[in-house]
């Protein structure tokens, strides 16, 4: 396996890693939300790669193609529904930061801990 051949799966891998680490180590929710984004792009990415067949059809018939060489159409479909949900995932969680910024006041995790440990020590 050469890099020049797979660099697509090389590069899913580095948007994953980063979105790993930009959801573990941010305190802020937005940043949060960015790197979980960056984990649906990942695997966005490395489906819809590995549907895509060189020198392959669409899986109809068609005179003079090849009938053994189709593109698998499925993960593409199946990504499709995944951009639709991550979307509104995307908008569900930041309306809920909204909320917690409305709430709070910050939108940052030690800020929010803080009050609610704040909070929760009174009698």
């Amino acid at each position: 396996m050469s890099f020049e051949t797979h660099w697509h799966y090389w590069f899913s891998v580095v948007l994953f890693m980063l979105g790993l680490y930009t959801v573990v180590s941010r305190r802020n929710l937005i940043k949060k939300m960015m790197g979980l984004n960056l984990f649906q792009v990942a695997v966005i990415l490395l489906y819809v790669t590995q549907g895509k067949v060189h020198d392959g059809t669409a899986p109809i018939l068609i005179e003079g193609a090849d009938p053994s060489v189709y593109s698998n159409p499925l993960p593409h479909v199946l990504m499709l529904t995944a951009i639709v949900v991550g979307i509104a995932t995307t908008a569900l969680g930041l309306s809920l930061i909204v909320r917690v910024k409305e709430a709070y006041g910050s939108i940052e995790e030690d800020e929010i801990q803080r009050r609610d440990a704040a909070e929760g020590s009174r009698p």
